[in-house]
């Protein structure tokens, strides 16, 4: 009897540290992720699926930049991590506050984007998410983009992880385009002896009420970060240190709006001004008014 514990206590323990060791190696690779990088945006339309016979595809777009992503958080189940876009003369540089991504362990609830500045509440099964990452995207303002889980996979020296998910049409569209009011995205995030790649494989979607979702054209995005000496990105992790306290403020508010855990609408504009306008005044740091602001988005 005592023989069989024994047994079953160290089959206990080897499952659990084989675990512990594959959710390091996740965090590990999560956290690649940080640093100074020389950034190249690469999109392209592939196929065009359109029955409109002036449909125009949209111009292969290629732009480059260097970003600074640091950790703003890096807790057990939760990696969080800012990007920032250092622009312009390396002397004095323009300091652009990008994109922001969270690291979500085993998480169950989803903000999924359904168009027109509409995301639909959903909480998935505890099992369906086991030992996966949900990868929480965010708009500069720090309002919702686009979220979705999957595992990350370590294997033959690649550490990759992938997934699929709608999401609002990229800045590089949304004031060119309205024959589509969704981007299906498949993402891949694989870390590489340079830095890490964002591969994209996504589809055009045109969502109507009532009707089928109609893909019109096929995208192609790459984007590559390669690793450089941090202090190239000196000047944006000074900035980020100066502005952080004002940008913690504005996460708590979005976090207590998310945690009403129902669906979420957002206006395009308040006051004739996007929500990242209002945010980024340098004047506009209060907590209340900070709150107010990003309050005044969120539809009743």
């Amino acid at each position: 009897m005592n023989k069989l514990f024994f047994n079953s206590l160290i089959l206990l323990l080897a499952i659990s540290v084989n675990a512990q060791s594959k959710k390091t190696k996740d965090q590990n690779a999560i956290k690649e992720m940080c640093g100074c990088f020389e950034v190249t945006f690469n999109f392209a339309e592939t196929f065009n699926y359109s029955k409109d016979s002036t449909y125009k595809a949209s111009k292969t777009k290629i732009d480059k930049g260097l970003e600074w992503a640091g950790l703003v958080e890096d807790e057990n189940n939760k990696i969080s991590i800012q990007h920032i876009l250092q622009v312009g003369n390396p002397a004095d540089p323009m300091i652009i506050k990008h994109w922001r991504q969270d690291w979500m362990y085993q998480n169950t609830d989803f903000y999924t984007f359904n168009g027109d500045n509409n995301w639909t509440f959903n909480r998935k099964d505890k099992k369906s998410v086991k030992k996966q990452w949900t990868q929480k995207v965010y708009q500069v303002d720090d309002s919702p983009r686009y979220e979705g889980s999957g595992t990350w996979v370590h294997v033959d020296g690649k550490s990759y992880w992938e997934n699929e998910t709608t999401a609002p049409l990229p800045r590089r569209e949304y004031t060119k385009r309205s024959d589509y009011n969704i981007t299906l995205r498949g993402n891949r995030h694989e870390i590489t002896n340079y830095g890490w790649v964002h591969d994209q494989d996504n589809s055009k979607v045109q969502r109507k009420p009532g009707k089928e979702d109609l893909i019109i054209a096929k995208e192609k995005g790459y984007n590559t970060y390669v690793k450089v000496d941090d202090n190239r990105c000196k000047a944006s992790k000074d900035w980020w240190v100066a502005n952080n306290n004002k940008w913690q403020i504005v996460r708590n508010k979005w976090d207590e709006v998310y945690g009403r855990n129902t669906n979420l609408s957002l206006n395009t504009k308040v006051n004739n001004k996007p929500l990242y306008k209002h945010l980024f005044t340098d004047t506009v740091i209060e907590e209340k008014e900070l709150n107010d602001i990003i309050e005044s988005f969120v539809k009743k």
